[in-house]
């Protein structure tokens, strides 16, 4: 037997399993109707219920037949059901089918729909096809042929508290429930003066008129919808990471039969790209223009509009809108019930939840209808939220950091947008901001505090949480805990009855909600360039910087608001006196108000002023720092001794050094990479005699050891210790002309876009024959050893090492990208870089002369990427009085990333990043590169050695591989590949050409 302790008369007489595997449609059989409890009236109900609270009961008249749970569940009966239904999710659907073999309450618990409903949305992605009920749509998406002419088992001897109630959810009906008007302001044909007053960013309200002139007022039906739309594909909101869609008729259907708690819904972000025409039915309402992520590129920017579709009991559970952004959401048909709470309030029942590393916020929280029966009944009159029946045309305004819920009455169609303004624009800053603290006090308020800080709040008179898990939950709890206890106990833990009380009433009082206030909890010692960021975050962290930067020019006469948001979110202010100490030191002007925000989107600050480039390297601390700067000081040495022509396309270096604060001012050292500071060596530092000895301590072979010994290992903290929080190097280079490829890309011409790939091509081929310093460490040279035979050169070793470590966490960081790879392709990285790919690739310079021009490695920029690459302005033939009318590139920038690697590295970025998977302009590059791809004069070999040699298939290896989110890109230029069966087929459309190179 599967579980020798599950056993009953039902798998005693029934199912005799041997030790062969059961096949799956052994669950055809399994037919259970819902759940197989009696109703909530019955004796036998009854006497559960009344068992449960301790009341004896004649066992003759409640129980007719024996409660067959015990026998059938043994040793786990100790287990309640809801515990064994959480567990039963874990399993995959074929040992599920093991399980419903082997006792009558097991046969019964797995064939639940809301279970097969979660085995379902595990395993669905993209286009999804309902087949009636969760275990048929399940079973189908596995391959199983089903027999409908099995009848389900039936059995008496059950009783599930747990499973009737879930059982009553799914089926419950909304039309009897009566719900009053609620008390959320209601205001028609308010001035724009007066919601700003009033309500932007305060409280919620209720607005009506504002669709009134839509045609999505007349047109938005369920049935004109399905109509016009039925065979659109929709996105689905559920519980799954999975990203899935239906046809619109098929989501109909489905609303149409099913019995969920939790129904799906059409919750979809991408409706304007998949039906354009609905965009033309509706606008953004005149009191909710102003959203300041407009100006964000349209694959940068966050999603912000979503298509709302759902049957009845379906809706949103409890939960703060991201980024602390406000919403309005308009119903075109249908009715809602809203229930809010002020920020910090957080509802019974709900838990939140902080990351201490990252500050990523998620929400334990019931579903809708689950709150609504089960909680909702428990709250005092005065700690109830706030309600309101949203009706057909009517609109609703939640503010930021507002908590809310939405369910369903009937099937709904709605519309809602997100946004940003100059009212919740802090708060939106704030979020951002690295840390946990205030995270959790937006959303919880003085409870996600301990003990002693929000006595010292309420002593200010403002209010706060305990850990990063605290909840208004866990504090009911603890009452009723209290209020059950003897006297004994009771006096025992008197302490403990006054903590929750106290909480209690902070968490009744709520607190000030004001940006100010909420900016006391930023961790000071953590700083936006160099602490994780939470994948939660709408944007990316360089979407962010390139946010408030460009927020910084367009909107000059915010920039009060505007400053205080980035001395938030970036901690601007440091960053600004750090850069007047570097010029003061240098005699260099004065930045103006115009040019006191960090630019662009770079992972370090970077200030242009006047006729200079000031960069700061804060990016993953001192000794991350210490090494980029003294990486690219080493390359620019060699540079200027080549006189490669490079150097005309790099900026100049004009000065460098370290910056310091120590006892209470700053301190500003030169430093040209080729020693250890002083304030490193008298700080007890560990430097070994090789990186003493060294020309550049910092430089090239001494980062790449400290990247191989870190390799694989969890981030540790930095070795330079304390000296982080106040030691910054820095680099002072010629301040160039014009602007960076970002900001033109859409307004350069075709001969402009071909230009730009010719300079690439042929700035790549002069950075590719650069030479490099020989390895000298000898933890290097010895990673040779058992290679010395074969004379493989010590860098190409190092760098095929790399690649391999690379190689053994690839799956779980492809994971944390969260991008939507293919499971069919995660499934076959092994197979299609199999350990035999290293060595082959080892071996492709085996007993080989290796002469200068085909030497295995080059240095490799490694960030050829939009925003390093500077276009300056020309007049060409065509320009009238010569003015200038055209854009031809100048310089490469940013030299941080340097490493010694194959070439082929380098032109991962630019295709994917800036030609955008373009192959003509791919192409143009590759004819003034001129240089070989693949630098072997080994004789192609069978097999995988010749494998390694095709160019397309080692740069697709390096993709896969790539410490960037490489594959994300990929993903976003080509939607074909959510689909894609085999790494062959995206290795083939997108790097093919290379091959004919």
């Amino acid at each position: 037997m599967l579980f020798p302790f599950l056993s009953d008369s039902f798998a005693r007489k029934r199912h005799r399993i041997p030790n062969s595997r059961i096949p799956l449609n052994a669950l055809q059989r399994a037919k259970v109707i819902s759940p197989t409890v009696t109703p909530i009236t019955s004796p036998r109900a009854t006497a559960t219920r009344e068992r449960e609270l301790g009341t004896k009961m004649d066992e003759t008249t409640a129980f007719r037949q024996r409660d067959r749970r015990p026998e059938a569940l043994g040793s786990l009966s100790v287990l309640p059901d809801e515990t064994i239904c959480v567990l039963l999710e874990y399993l995959p659907p074929r040992d599920i089918a093991h399980l419903a073999c082997v006792s009558s309450v097991m046969y019964i618990l797995c064939n639940e729909e809301p279970l097969w409903m979660s085995l379902c949305l595990r395993r669905a992605k993209g286009p999804f096809d309902y087949k009636g009920s969760w275990k048929n749509t399940t079973l189908h998406l596995e391959g199983v042929t089903q027999d409908d002419d099995r009848k389900p088992l039936h059995f008496d001897g059950f009783n599930s508290l747990y499973l009737y109630k879930r059982f009553y959810r799914c089926n419950a009906s909304l039309d009897g429930f009566s719900f009053d008007d609620g008390n959320v302001e209601r205001r028609r044909d308010i001035s724009l003066d007066e919601f700003s007053k009033e309500y932007d960013a305060k409280k919620p309200v209720l607005l009506s008129g504002l669709a009134d002139s839509w045609p999505a007022s007349k047109t938005w039906t369920i049935d004109h919808l399905s109509e016009k739309y039925g065979e659109v594909p929709f996105r689905i909101s559920q519980r799954s990471p999975n990203k899935i869609s239906m046809k619109f008729k098929d989501y109909i259907s489905y609303m149409k039969t099913q019995r969920d708690e939790d129904p799906l819904y059409v919750f979809d972000d991408r409706f304007g790209e998949a039906a354009p025409e609905l965009l033309k039915d509706y606008s953004v309402p005149y009191l909710f223009q102003e959203d300041w992520f407009e100006i964000l590129d349209k694959e940068n920017r966050p999603p912000y509009r979503w298509l709302i579709v759902g049957p009845e009991r379906s809706g949103a559970s409890w939960h703060v809108d991201p980024a602390l952004t406000s919403a309005w959401n308009t119903l075109l048909c249908g009715r809602k019930r809203w229930a809010l709470y002020p920020p910090g309030k957080v509802p019974l029942g709900v838990t939140v939840h902080v990351n201490e590393d990252d500050g990523d916020v998620s929400i334990d929280t019931p579903s809708s209808l689950q709150w609504w029966l089960d909680y909702y009944p428990l709250l005092a009159d005065e700690d109830k939220p706030i309600e309101c029946t949203l009706l057909a045309g009517e609109t609703i305004y939640v503010p930021s950091g507002w908590w809310h819920c939405i369910l369903n009455l009937e099937p709904t169609v709605a519309v809602t947008q997100n946004f940003v303004n100059k009212e919740n624009f802090g708060f939106v800053c704030l979020d951002m901001a690295p840390g946990y603290q205030h995270k959790g006090v937006c959303r919880a308020g003085l409870l996600a505090l301990d003990d002693e800080n929000s006595e010292e709040m309420e002593e200010e008179k403002t209010h706060g949480e305990d850990d990063s898990t605290l909840s208004y939950s866990d504090l009911t709890r603890k009452e009723k805990r209290v209020r059950m206890n003897g006297e004994e106990e009771t006096e025992n833990h008197e302490g403990d009855a006054n903590g929750v009380s106290k909480r209690y009433n902070m968490w009744k009082n709520g607190f000030s909600y004001d940006i100010d206030f909420l900016s006391k909890f930023l961790d000071k010692e953590r700083d936006h360039y160099n602490f994780p960021w939470s994948m939660g975050n709408s944007v990316g962290q360089r979407e962010m910087r390139g946010w408030l930067s460009k927020l910084w020019v367009l909107k000059p006469e915010l920039r009060n608001l505007i400053w205080k948001g980035a001395c938030i979110a970036l901690n601007a202010e440091k960053w600004l006196r750090c850069l007047e100490e570097v010029c003061n030191f240098h005699n260099l002007p004065s930045v103006t108000e115009d040019e006191k925000l960090p630019v662009g989107t770079g992972s370090n600050p970077v200030y242009l002023f006047s006729d200079y480039a000031v960069k700061l390297f804060v990016e993953g601390g001192l000794e991350q720092s210490m090494y980029g700067l003294g990486t690219e000081l080493e390359f620019y040495d060699i540079l200027c001794r080549a006189n490669s022509s490079l150097k005309s396309h790099i900026p100049d270096v004009l000065a460098s050094g370290i910056l310091y604060f120590e006892n209470g001012s700053y301190k500003v050292v030169p430093w040209d990479g080729k020693r250890i500071p002083d304030i490193l060596t008298s700080s007890n530092l560990d430097f070994d005699a090789s990186m003493l000895n060294s020309e550049f301590p910092f430089g090239i072979w001494n980062k790449t050891l400290l990247q191989q010994r870190n390799k694989g290992k969890p981030p540790a903290p930095d070795s330079f210790g304390s000296l982080s929080s106040h030691v910054w190097p820095y680099i002072i280079t010629q301040r160039c002309k014009g602007k960076i490829f970002a900001q033109l890309r859409d307004d350069l011409t075709w001969s402009d876009a071909q230009n730009l790939a010719t300079f690439l091509g042929q700035q790549l081929r002069n950075l590719h024959q650069l030479p490099y310093p020989p390895v000298t460490r000898p933890e290097l040279l010895n990673a040779n050893e058992g290679h010395e035979e074969l004379k493989i050169p010590p860098e190409w070793k190092v760098f095929v090492d790399d690649l391999c470590q690379k190689k053994k966490d690839v799956t779980n960081r492809l994971e944390n990208w969260g991008n939507p790879i293919p499971k069919a392709l995660m499934n076959k990285i092994d197979e299609y870089i199999p350990d035999e790919f290293f060595v082959d690739l080892l071996h492709v310079f085996k007993d080989t002369d290796v002469g200068d021009e085909i030497k295995p490695c080059t240095w490799i920029h490694s960030d050829v990427m939009d925003d390093n690459i500077h276009m300056e302005p020309y007049a060409d033939d065509d320009s009238v009085d010569g003015q200038h009318n055209s854009w031809r590139p100048g310089h490469i920038l940013d030299f941080s990333d340097l490493s010694i690697g194959d070439p082929i590295y380098d032109l991962i970025p630019i295709h994917l990043d800036v030609f955008r998977g373009d192959t003509d302009l791919f192409k143009k590059l590759l004819e003034s590169y001129g240089l070989p791809l693949i630098r072997s004069k080994s004789a192609a070999a069978d097999g995988m050695r010749k494998k390694v040699l095709s160019p397309s298939y080692r740069t697709m290896c390096y993709c896969i591989l790539h410490e960037d989110n490489v594959l994300g890109a990929m993903f976003s230029i080509w939607d074909e590949f959510r689909t894609a069966e085999s790494w062959e087929q995206v290795e083939l459309t997108v790097w093919s050409f290379l091959n004919s190179y």
